[in-house]
């Protein structure tokens, strides 16, 4: 066996060595220098405040499983994108209409009352209403997520409230109590709102609109929803062989804006 300690002149240490322990060594020497690299970067940026970690649709609360939905969970198109409106459920007389029912433009919004991202999107929705008064109007479906408690208790008691015509004003609470949902915060926001405070309750007590909320969150799922809030912007005449635009998650206003605007061409 050669020694490396005697080497043949004119020649390094790698010419010496035998291929398997040149090639470990290099191998070694890649990792570490892509690793010491790597670190510099992250490092520098973490410093900064520049990462950029956390992408765009990490926005939206997302189902895990088609249990969160009461259906199979179809993939989800990304913000900016389309989907058929064939494959939305049309507006009926059961939907919470904010703003003209007859305005040009329909924003179909699949939310979840104890969704953080929700919460943070509503205010967005409502000053776009107020802007575009007479223009846009606001359809709220249930899409409670399996993995929030209190998701579909909070749809049942906002549901009850619309049964005495407060869904709206009901809901505008719920969002603001967003962290706190149990049934004293139920109760609390009826007696708030001046509900008949035995119809209410009866109301809660019969699961009565258990089933409408459920399926919403399959129709919502039928046209490509998986997390919330996911909306769906469109000419309120639009035709089934029409689109929709999709916005998923908690999107700024600008963007919302930008999509209404674009239709209002």
């Amino acid at each position: 066996m050669t020694s490396f300690l005697f080497m043949e002149p004119n020649k390094s240490l790698f010419d010496t060595m035998p291929p398997k322990t040149t090639f470990w060594i290099g191998f070694g020497t890649a990792i570490l220098a892509i690793g010491t690299l790597g670190f510099i970067i992250l490092g520098s940026c973490m410093l900064k405040g520049t990462c950029n970690i956390a992408a765009a649709e990490d926005a939206a609360d997302t189902a895990p499983t088609a249990e969160a939905a009461g259906a199979a969970v179809v993939p989800t198109t990304t913000s900016g994108s389309t989907v058929a409106i064939s494959k939305i459920a049309p507006v009926d007389d059961e939907d919470h209409i904010r703003g003209d029912k007859d305005a040009a433009i329909t924003i179909v919004e699949y939310s979840d009352f104890e969704c953080p991202f929700c919460a943070r999107f509503h205010p967005t929705l409502q000053g776009i209403v107020d802007d575009y008064a007479g223009k846009v109007r606001w359809i709220y479906r249930d899409f409670p997520l399996s993995f929030h408690e209190e998701a579909e208790n909070a749809s049942e008691a906002a549901e009850c409230a619309g049964e005495q015509g407060k869904f709206w004003e009901y809901g505008d609470k719920l969002v603001e109590n967003n962290g706190s949902l149990n049934e004293e915060t139920y109760n609390k926001i009826a007696t708030d709102l001046g509900l008949n405070a035995s119809q209410f309750s009866a109301c809660r007590s019969s699961d009565k609109f258990l089933e409408e909320i459920a399926n919403d969150a399959k129709e919502g799922a039928a046209a490509g929803v998986t997390g919330t809030p996911g909306s769906l912007i469109y000419k309120t005449d639009a035709k089934g062989t029409d689109t929709a635009i999709v916005i998923k998650g908690a999107q700024s206003d600008s963007t919302v804006r930008a999509a209404i605007d674009s239709l209002l061409k």
